[in-house]
């Protein structure tokens, strides 16, 4: 008899010879309908997994993060599928879920065309209709190796070849097609009705610009046609709100031939950019921490002591100076250990809180490079705290604090992931442990929900992510607290305690925006690039309707100019309509329309960027109203 714990903690008892799919069928039809999947004391499985020992069983959907990454890994099966059945010569490489979709990897020495991929959807749905069981099966390493080499598929080779001596290989079979997989995959091709194929991108096979450039399909899919079209309408929304496209109309930032991956800022990209250094200097003043800079170059010896050398080195540039080896810093942490290192503390002056707008420099892949979300030099906002091992939790907590207020500032909600020991990790078991306790108990102080994604810390430290959402519903992850027990040993960073001895701090590294550069990024495809007033790098634009009001324009324009307002004129020998809709693309807050009329009465007329026609107003009240919005950072 063997007893299943269910997720509402009840049990079922069974003699055995049971599966996931027979459990949900026994709890309700319904939901063996929508099952997709099945969690066996937390590791996810398929539903017809044999089940002959006491568990905890969860069973699966679409709802749960097992269930789309189980469908949408079957749906790369059924897309890889029909690419063999129309493309034979094709080689098969490698085809996982990801957020939002599948993708998968094929040689067929030449680009898909839009016309392949009309092509390479209508044979899915084929597939699909046929609704072809997936099933399971093993074979012993030597075998698994003929087998995928009698089949032509040599990357699967290599990947088999990679894989322990003594392991057997498993393989999934839906109908004559077959590909080596972990798995696990839904029961059927006919579940996956609602689907597309977005995109096709180059691809180095596994990642290393040495090797071959294969071909990437990208794809989505969903159990309901609905859902799919409310996700291509996102898409679509996404398109128009892309960071690259707004930047160049709105002349924000651009990326150059001369430096691909190194962004180059506009003016009005440096007033966004100057707004959130200047709004993270105030604050951070105000929570009580100091500002320093540590240089670009450091020596090789540092680097080594680190431990970046060891465990970053493939991600970052170096130099020669003085026929000795250099590194430009990937990081900021090392730099700050070394201005820690240059006075003796005592106890009574920790917590000390370091903070810099520090310029890294990271290798990134070519392929991965994407406008100011991933480039190859950017502007941490960093910060390093040095604290007694009692100040842990309170130092975590404060800034937690402040990660809520920043992200409320701009309307952001967020959800928090904990992220814990990496394999390619230093450190005894010991300190991880002390670590990975201590950011649970300040999550938990704070009543804060989160979720554990295992293996994804730093190599020095456990850390909590944090991932902010947009107006349309996508994450991104920006803010990080990472707990470091590791540097302070590697550096022999003391402070003196009460009892007169030296002992060791414990380190928080830290940032809230991220990347400044990522960041501004977001922020445009958040607000489409109408940014707030407080924000926004033209705040007014004042317009002349005829030319007797040009010197009425030039001394309002002064006046709000000497209230630190962001003010551009135009008085262009153009009609009043076309100069507002120019201002309107532009994305302009408030446009002040000044003609004969205003000149006489000494008032402005007002246009709302997204209230339109405002009336008249005197210009006092109107200079009230912004400045309201500036000094509370009013989000439209």
């Amino acid at each position: 008899m063997i007893n299943i714990t269910l997720k509402d903690g009840s049990v079922i008892q069974y003699e055995g010879g049971v599966t996931a799919l027979d459990i949900a069928k026994d709890i309700s039809m319904g939901l063996a309908r929508v099952a997709l999947a099945a969690e066996v004391d937390g590791k996810v499985v398929d539903l017809n997994t044999p089940i002959d020992r006491d568990c905890q069983l969860n069973i699966l959907t679409f709802d749960d993060k097992g269930g789309r990454e189980a469908f949408w890994h079957t749906s790369s099966h059924i897309m890889a599928q029909a690419v063999k059945e129309l493309f034979p010569n094709a080689k098969l490489a490698i085809g996982p879920a990801i957020d939002n979709g599948f993708y998968y990897d094929f040689d067929v020495g030449r680009p898909f065309t839009p016309e392949d991929l009309e092509a390479i959807e209508k044979e899915m749905r084929k597939i699909v209709k046929e609704d072809l069981k997936l099933e399971r099966f093993e074979l012993p390493r030597d075998e698994a190796i003929e087998y995928m080499r009698e089949k032509g598929e040599l990357y699967k080779v290599e990947l088999i070849e990679d894989l322990p001596e003594d392991e057997h290989i498993s393989f999934y079979r839906q109908g004559d097609f077959v590909d080596l997989c972990a798995g696990p995959h839904i029961p059927s091709t006919g579940k996956v009705k609602a689907f597309k194929l977005l995109s096709v991108a180059g691809a180095y096979w596994r990642g290393d610009e040495k090797n071959k450039m294969l071909q990437r399909i990208y794809g989505t899919s969903f159990t309901k046609k609905s859902h799919l079209d409310e996700y291509l309408e996102r898409l679509e929304e996404a398109k128009k709100r892309d960071h690259r496209k707004l930047g160049r109309e709105l002349d924000l930032f651009s990326i150059q031939d001369e430096g691909p991956g190194f962004p180059f800022f506009h003016p009005k990209g440096m007033v966004i950019r100057n707004i959130l250094e200047d709004f993270w200097r105030k604050e951070h003043a105000r929570a009580g921490y100091q500002e320093i800079k540590t240089p670009i170059i450091l020596n090789r010896d540092l680097w080594i002591r680190s431990g970046h050398w060891d465990h970053y080195q493939e991600n970052m540039y170096f130099t020669k100076i003085d026929d000795m080896d250099y590194a430009v810093k990937p990081m900021n942490c090392p730099g700050s250990m070394l201005v820690y290192k240059r006075r003796i503390y005592s106890y009574r002056d920790l917590p000390l809180r370091m903070g810099e707008l520090g310029l890294v420099h990271r290798h990134e892949l070519s392929g991965a490079l994407h406008g100011l979300m991933r480039v190859r030099c950017f502007t941490q906002d960093d910060a390093h705290i040095f604290m007694l091992p009692e100040q842990i939790k309170d130092e975590i907590i404060g800034v937690m604090d402040m990660v809520d207020y920043f992200y409320s500032i701009f309307g952001f909600k967020y959800h928090v992931e904990l992220s814990t020991r990496p394999e390619d990790s230093m450190g005894s078991d010991e300190d991880w442990d002390r670590a990975i306790e201590a950011l649970k108990e300040a999550l938990n102080e704070k009543g804060m929900p989160y979720v554990i994604n295992e293996g994804d810390g730093a190599f020095y430290g456990p850390k909590i992510d944090f991932h902010l959402e947009d107006c349309i519903g996508r994450t991104w992850q920006c803010g990080t607290i990472q707990l470091d027990f590791q540097m302070p040993e590697r550096f022999d960073l003391t402070y003196v305690g009460a009892d007169g001895e030296k002992h060791r701090p414990v380190m928080i590294h830290r940032v809230i925006f991220g990347s400044i550069e990522r960041f501004i990024g977001i922020l445009i495809e958040h607000f489409a690039g109408a940014f707030p007033t407080w924000i926004a790098p033209v705040q007014v634009k004042v317009m002349s309707i005829t030319d007797r009001a040009m010197d009425y324009v030039n001394e309002l324009a002064n006046r709000l100019i000497e209230l630190d307002m962001r003010v551009e004129v135009d008085t262009r020998n153009e009609k009043i309509g076309y100069k507002i809709r120019e201002a309107q693309l532009e994305k302009v807050p408030y446009m002040l329309i000044v003609g004969d009329k205003e000149v006489e009465s000494g008032k402005i007329s007002v246009r709302s960027r997204g209230k339109g026609d405002l009336g008249t107003m005197e210009i006092d009240e109107f200079i009230a109203r912004i400045q309201e919005e500036i000094d509370t950072k009013v989000i439209d």
